[in-house]
């Protein structure tokens, strides 16, 4: 097992994605290479950790003036030192997460971990690992980055490479690979042409500033006959309303979408960006999509500005007006200066960075190191492999720890598909099934709960279900643990008898939200998933709206339903065990703090069919609630490098579990 310690620090943006990214990257590349992310900055080592943190995002945030000075010194390292006294509470939480870690290679997206490790190391103690460090600078290096020793040096161009020769970094030590984006954007389909006399200009507009004045750049944008508009308007439901109302009747040229997981592809598929100065440069880069930076802020973003205008990729403008001029000058002349553009971003695109920088780390692994004393923090087999589908266990029957109602921000939850499943991964969860609201369109609340972003829209339903079989995926290799894709199809009425909420669970594809409630579970049973009724009873210790219909009309519905949750999140309904109908239990999360709740624990194989059929029969069926046991500092980093965790998870390693088993 090849054990990779990803150091980086949330504060800053590009850190934290260029460590995800690349975390990806090296487990795509390797079946036996484990990586894990921390950040020192952000997992509660100590009140001076997290006043640092809060320090940095508050500067960044509230202060960019002063933040920006600060970055912008010659040694900001010093300086942060002399302003916060030093990083010496740092240094003893890092030294004991590389003793019980035991990396083979620790890499970091950050220049304050090569300051730490320097010290840890002083005592002429030979490092027991390779040390690899990821410049996320866009234009050049302080010499924070470099200051500290490192057996390589990682930057995104030559711009950056240069500020670290004259900084005295030998050039063997230094790797041009390119800024660590997502590994999706490797899969680089054919440039876009140029765009013919009769063919549309597409221009993706991301909206990050300036929102009030979305609407008129856009429709400065549409002035141009032969440009057609896609808008971003992210996780602004009030945005996007508006801007849908705004344009209704341009849906041929305008298509206004929300919160969207598929990025790379939206730049691979439009001829011109129009963001920020922020990471959508590095991606514009990566998918060689030029770019017009409409707003610049921080000095990152000044950096990112200043690379696109000394590589000739882009422009940069002050005004949505200019940003609209700038548009109609790149088509002009036959698309004489986005041509130009074009050129240039393929001399420096490097779409297959995060891979490339991976077999980087990977290859340090396998030089040699000095022996040490093995320990069996990370995983020690071999079984996390890359495969299309799970495997079943063997005939191995275990206990498997289950939730099957999960909210992401697809819907009206906080977390991320991928924050989704490293959080239930970290937590030893044998199977999850992650099931965003799906709002009848028919229905007056459909409409508006679309409309605020609240549920899954018509058009990302595609996207949803490409996102999670992705993850789930990683999920398997990463954790073993089961990720079904699932829908709670929503048909809310006026009245809680009127309203019902239907989970489908471990769907293969989209079912129309239109449908009525039994064709819907026949689709969900075309499917071979389980068609299980939500909150169906009257719920009294959280808020929110009950639904009823299906529990009303039971006698219509019991014999379709593969299941009832009997217990949802902290509420038990006590009336479907004494009806004996099939049970499940679950988290409905939606935040963190949703995890504490009633579980679904089945006896079986390891394999979504058995787990199903399990559920239907309502045998080796339990419920019990869950309580985190990894509170203690480093513990979640801990358990989650532990393979041993999941099989050995039963009802015994939960505190005060109170269950209800089908034979009961």
């Amino acid at each position: 097992m090849k054990k990779i310690l990803i150091l980086t620090a949330g504060f800053d943006d590009g850190h934290h994605v260029a460590a995800r990214n690349l975390r990806d990257a090296i487990e795509l590349l390797e079946e036996n290479a484990r990586a894990e992310i921390f950040d020192l900055f952000a997992d509660g080592r100590g009140a001076f950790s997290v006043l640092f943190h809060k320090t940095c995002l508050s500067l960044a945030q509230y202060a960019p003036i002063l933040w920006n000075g600060l970055r912008s010194m010659p040694d900001e390292t010093a300086a942060m030192e002399r302003q916060f006294g030093g990083f010496a509470r740092m240094h003893d939480p890092l030294e004991k997460i590389l003793l019980e870690t035991q990396p083979d290679c620790v890499v970091s997206t950050s220049p304050a971990y090569g300051h730490l490790i320097e010290k840890i190391y002083r005592s002429h103690r030979e490092r027991p690992f390779r040390f690899i460090t990821v410049i996320t600078e866009a234009l050049s290096a302080s010499p924070a980055w470099f200051r500290a020793p490192s057996d390589i040096f990682c930057t995104a161009n030559e711009s950056v490479a240069d500020s670290l020769r004259v900084g005295g970094v030998p050039e063997d030590k230094i790797k041009i690979l390119g800024f660590p984006v997502s590994p999706e954007f490797a899969r680089q389909q054919g440039d876009l042409s140029t765009p013919t006399l009769n063919e549309a200009r597409r221009v993706l507009y991301l909206v990050h500033s300036g929102k009030k004045k979305t609407g008129k750049a856009v429709e400065r944008l549409l002035e141009q006959s032969d440009v057609n508009v896609t808008v971003v308007s992210g996780r602004d439901p009030d945005l996007r309303a508006k801007l849908i109302d705004r344009f209704r009747g341009e849906e041929q040229r305008v298509q206004i979408l929300g919160w969207t997981n598929q990025l790379p592809d939206l730049l691979r598929s439009h001829h011109l960006v129009i963001a920020r100065g922020g990471m959508a440069v590095h991606e514009a880069i990566a998918a060689r999509c030029p770019i017009i930076i409409n707003h610049v802020d921080t000095s990152q973003e000044e950096a990112n500005a200043k690379l696109v205008k000394k590589s000739r990729i882009g422009a940069v403008v002050e005004k949505n007006r200019e940003a609209a001029e700038m548009v109609e000058q790149a088509f002009d002349k036959r698309a004489e200066i986005w041509n130009e553009w074009r050129r240039n971003l393929r001399k420096i695109s490097r779409p297959d960075a995060s891979l490339r920088i991976g077999e980087l780390v990977l290859g340090e692994v396998e030089k040699d190191k000095p022996s040490r004393k093995v320990t069996q923090v990370f995983d020690s087999t071999t079984e996390r492999v890359m495969r299309a589908a799970p495997q079943q266990s063997g005939g191995n029957p275990q206990m498997l720890l289950c939730d099957f109602h999960i909210h992401t921000n697809y819907s009206d939850g906080k977390m991320s598909v991928p924050e989704i499943i490293d959080f239930y991964g970290e937590r030893g969860f044998d199977c999850i099934c992650i099931t965003d609201h799906l709002a009848d369109p028919r229905r007056l609340l459909g409409k508006i709960s679309e409309l605020s972003n609240l549920t899954l829209g018509p058009d990302q339903v595609a996207e949803y279900f490409a996102v999670i079989e992705r993850e789930r995926q990683r999920a398997w290799r990463r954790y073993k643990m089961l990720v079904m894709t699932g829908i709670e199809f929503n048909k809310d009425g006026l009245t809680s008898k009127t309203s019902a909420h239907l989970l489908g669970i471990d769907l293969k594809a989209p079912i129309n939200a239109a449908l009525d409630i039994p064709e819907t579970i026949a689709k969900i049973h075309e499917q071979g998933g389980l068609a299980v009724a939500s909150h169906p009873h009257v719920m009294k210790s959280e808020w929110g709206k009950n639904t009823l219909y299906l529990w009303e009309n039971q006698d219509k519905f019991a014999p379709l339903i593969d299941a009832w949750e009997i217990a949802n999140r902290n509420n038990i309904f006590n009336d479907i065990g004494l009806k004996r109908l099939p049970f499940i239990a679950n988290s409905d999360l939606h935040k963190a703090k949703h995890i504490y709740s009633w579980k679904t624990l089945i006896h079986c194989e390891k394999d979504p069919e058995t787990i199903k059929q399990c559920i239907r029969r309502n045998e080796h069926v339990a419920i019990t609630l869950y309580r985190d046991f990894a509170s203690a500092p480093g513990q979640s980093l801990r358990h989650s490098f532990d393979s041993q965790l999941a099989s050995q998870l039963s009802p015994a390693t939960m505190p005060a579990p109170a269950s209800l088993t089908a034979a009961e």
